[in-house]
């Protein structure tokens, strides 16, 4: 499991990217890949952990879920 943070996430596309330290690149992320109920959206600057599969045009992240963590590491 990885940890990063919301780039940016269009709600009305469905569809953002999150960086984190772990990767060289910033990582796809989709709605219907985001683990809670109702709603499935993200918001820049949230603190998100997610599991990663090769895209066509990069890393995607996927089972992707809210932090728990009040303090999370610095981030980037």
């Amino acid at each position: 499991m990885h940890t990063g943070k919301v780039k940016w996430f269009n709600s009305a596309k469905g569809f953002g990217f999150i960086v984190s330290p772990d990767f060289g690149e910033d990582l796809f992320a989709h709605y219907s890949v985001i683990l809670t109920e109702g709603y499935k959206c993200l918001k820049a600057g949230q603190i998100v952990q997610f599991e990663t599969t090769p895209g066509p045009k990069g890393t995607h992240a996927i089972n992707i879920r809210l932090s728990t963590a009040s303090e999370p590491e610095d981030i980037s």
